[in-house]
């Protein structure tokens, strides 16, 4: 059950696990962080008692957990075989568990030497390697050339060969690895007024208090999520609190944007007609999927 942020995808997955007799995993990157509550917009204590949840407070806020390290983890969650409903709105962290994807080697050394170097020096290395890497890398952006020298140099193949890889063509041509039914939930012109809601109920709900409390423990990864990076600089004394939540508000206008795009591309998400009433989404989730529907 997949969608943008404010789209009611926690209550409604948790009446169809409920309804199928499931588990929920969550496929958000921020989480998998604990005491990071209000702000990610956790199912609550008492959701979680209604049904088992996977991937949520598997870390300290103090520790970096990437893509690789979910992937590993949620894998072994599905390979338990038990039924599983995948809920969120990290498209990539989505497509880790399901899909193909595997990910490149990577060395800070190795990326800090040739960070150093000029630009011009590492894309002339880089086409020495593969005359054809422009056509996958953008030449111009120091951070993709960089990196994509650092994969080539740790020998996990130029641009070009990761590009026409199996995997990479599995990725492209949406072919899954474990195989799922999806749907997708969208409120459509809607969601601006749910994330003000949204917002204002996390004011409420005391998110500035949880971001203060957890500051001096929000590692780099956990910082930059949305709400707390903003609240942050409330918390520092750098703008005021009505703008915290002003900037909060618009951050997640542009994160649904985002969301919206990288979904809306996967022809295996089944868009239901969107209703504010959890069970009646869950009735149309099940017509979906009983049919065999993707």
């Amino acid at each position: 059950m997949l969608g943008p942020t404010a789209s009611g995808k926690t209550c409604t997955a948790i009446e169809l696990a409920e309804r199928i007799d499931a588990e929920i995993i969550s496929v958000d990157s921020m989480q998998v962080y604990r005491g990071m509550d209000i702000g990610t917009a956790k199912a609550t204590t008492e959701e979680q008692a209604r049904v088992r949840h996977h991937m949520i407070d598997v870390v300290e806020p103090e520790e970096t957990f990437d893509v690789v390290q979910f992937r590993e983890m949620g894998r072994a969650v599905i390979d338990t075989g038990r039924p599983m409903v995948i809920v969120g709105g990290s498209g990539l962290h989505f497509r880790s568990l399901v899909d193909p994807m595997s990910f490149a080697p990577s060395d800070p050394a190795v990326r800090e030497e040739l960070g150093g170097l000029p630009l011009e020096e590492v894309v002339a290395e880089l086409l020495s390697i593969d005359s054809e890497s422009g056509t996958h890398v953008d030449l111009s952006n120091p951070r993709r050339v960089v990196r994509a020298l650092e994969i080539a140099h740790l020998g996990g193949g130029t641009p070009t060969e990761r590009a026409i890889s199996p995997e990479a063509i599995q990725l492209r041509e949406y072919i899954p690895q474990i195989p799922f039914r999806a749907v997708g939930l969208d409120p459509g012109d809607r969601i601006a007024d749910r994330i003000g809601i949204r917002t204002q109920r996390m004011s409420a709900d005391g998110l500035l208090a949880e971001v203060a409390r957890l500051a001096p423990r929000l590692g780099p990864t956990a910082r930059t999520a949305v709400g707390y990076r903003q609240l942050l600089e409330v918390v520092t004394g750098e703008i005021s609190e009505d703008a915290g939540f002003d900037a909060v508000e618009s951050v997640t206008r542009h994160l649904v944007r985002r969301q919206r795009t990288f979904f809306r591309r996967d022809p295996r998400i089944q868009w239901l007609p969107w209703d504010d009433d959890p069970r009646r989404m869950v009735g149309a989730a099940l017509a979906h999927l009983q049919n065999g529907d993707r």
